[in-house]
């Protein structure tokens, strides 16, 4: 199976799983979702893989959310869905699709558990430093 990424290239959080990625040896099919939104069965087969309400996956920091009153507790799953749909901005990113699960990926190392050969140590655009150790079977 080919890993997917949806990614936004202006986000850092993005950057670094993709590079996280492929420093981990994969060769991840890019979905730049903001020019190719998913559809509603995309979306919503997303959210069940990942085993997380829409909600969860709605993105605050600069997009249209505090205009569209997405914070109010009655809207359902439903009108928060039409809501990514119509605006992809809301879409929280990156997602990483592998043969061991879908996950949002933030922050970016959460990535590395979904990796057959995870790299065991990475460098962030920002400078960090982070290791990763596999949990023992």
């Amino acid at each position: 199976m080919i890993s997917v990424i949806y990614h936004n290239p202006a986000c850092g959080t993005s950057r670094n799983t993709l590079a996280m990625l492929r420093a981990s040896g994969e060769e991840p099919h890019v979905i730049e979702y903001l020019k190719t939104p998913p559809t509603l069965e995309k979306l919503r087969e997303l959210l069940t893989a990942m085993a997380i309400p829409p909600r969860e996956l709605l993105r605050r920091k600069d997009t249209p959310y505090d205009d569209l009153g997405l914070g109010d507790p009655a809207l359902t799953d439903e009108q928060l869905i039409d809501a990514m749909l119509a605006h992809p901005i809301l879409i929280n990113r990156p997602i990483v699709v592998t043969e061991r699960g879908t996950r949002l990926c933030r922050p970016s190392e959460t990535v590395l558990g979904l990796l057959p050969n995870p790299v065991t140590a990475f460098t962030k655009e920002d400078g960090e430093f982070i290791r990763f150790e596999e949990a023992a079977s």
